[in-house]
């Protein structure tokens, strides 16, 4: 990232923090919290309660569906990570006996993700990103994310499962192709050289592998396994969680959690948003996995953020990386 790009991405942060409810940040970073009513073995509740997010004050567009406010020359824009999350919200609050209007929600993000579905350049179906997003690699409109791909998958399940329209399960089964090919053929998977899987949030080369995205897109995975016994995504789900516990000790830096593994010189480390994140995120994985190695990362990075050296010395190394990176 440019000096001046940098510059800019720190002039739109700041707004965020200083002017609340003005920014897209004001979205993603509600409080991360599992959902104990979840399903886990079969198709329920969304894993994560969602419900500061489904509580969404606006901007809307004109048929209600949430916008986010980029500001600058990016603007208001729809992003299909936050319309499927807003769609989970309210799906959880209505299957609570919230009523009618949150169920309207859940069908309302369903019924825009089956419409804004498109082809890319290899012919898959996606939910595209129409703005540019400063990146390792500047990401530039329309760009696609294995992490859209695997939420707008666990909406979609759902709104079949609540209303027996075969539009819903046609459009997930036609986004799960994605997840079948490599980021080389126009898909979201990467399979690195020691033959672990992997499902990239942003498709750059080399990939990055950040964790909050991996997890929840094969969560979509997992609820596409739930939704049509599809031995394809019980492979790949196994796949994904055999990676995961290969592999979270690289995430690990004695004091705090990564947020992908950027191999720059300085690594980037989570922000205390992200740290959260990936503790509820892991917590989540062995509950649906049983195994051991989710609950021991996710104790063990929960101990770091109760420590004021470790939050102090992880704030220091995330302010210098993104100074000297993205």
């Amino acid at each position: 990232m440019s000096l001046a790009s940098r510059f800019h991405y720190y002039r739109r942060i700041s707004r965020a923090y200083l002017f609340p409810g003005t920014s897209q940040l004001t979205f993603w970073h509600e409080k991360p919290e599992a959902n104990p009513h979840a399903g886990i073995h079969t198709l329920g509740e969304y894993y994560m309660l969602f419900a500061e997010k489904a509580d969404y004050a606006g901007p809307f567009d004109g048929s209600g569906i949430p916008l986010l406010d980029y500001h600058g020359r990016i603007g208001l824009q729809h992003n299909p990570i936050a319309i499927a999350q807003w769609g989970l919200g309210n799906y959880n609050l209505f299957r609570r006996g919230a009523g009618d209007e949150c169920c309207a929600k859940f069908i309302a993000a369903s019924d825009w993700l089956c419409a804004h579905l498109e082809k890319n350049a290899f012919g898959l179906a996606v939910w595209n990103h129409h703005f540019d997003w400063e990146y390792r690699v500047p990401l530039k409109a329309p760009w696609y994310s294995g992490l859209a791909q695997g939420l707008g998958i666990s909406l979609l399940v759902r709104a079949h499962q609540q209303t027996s329209e075969s539009k819903y399960l046609e459009v997930a089964e036609h986004v799960f192709v994605s997840f079948l090919k490599s980021t080389d053929e126009g898909g979201v998977s990467f399979i690195d050289s020691r033959g672990n899987t992997w499902f990239e949030e942003y498709i750059v080369s080399p990939p990055t592998h950040i964790l909050n995205g991996f997890i929840w897109a094969a969560w979509g995975v997992y609820d596409y396994f739930l939704a049509t016994q599809s031995t394809a995504a019980h492979g790949l789900f196994n796949a994904a969680v055999e990676t995961q516990r290969a592999n979270l000790d690289r995430y690990d830096l004695g004091f705090w959690s990564l947020y992908e593994q950027s191999e720059t010189v300085l690594p980037m480390i989570a922000s205390p948003f992200y740290h959260r994140l990936h503790v509820v995120q892991l917590r989540v994985m062995h509950r649906i996995t049983g195994h051991a190695e989710f609950l021991r990362f996710a104790d063990k990075w929960e101990n770091y953020s109760r420590s004021f050296s470790k939050r102090t010395r992880a704030l220091c190394c995330k302010s210098v990386f993104k100074l000297c990176y993205y």
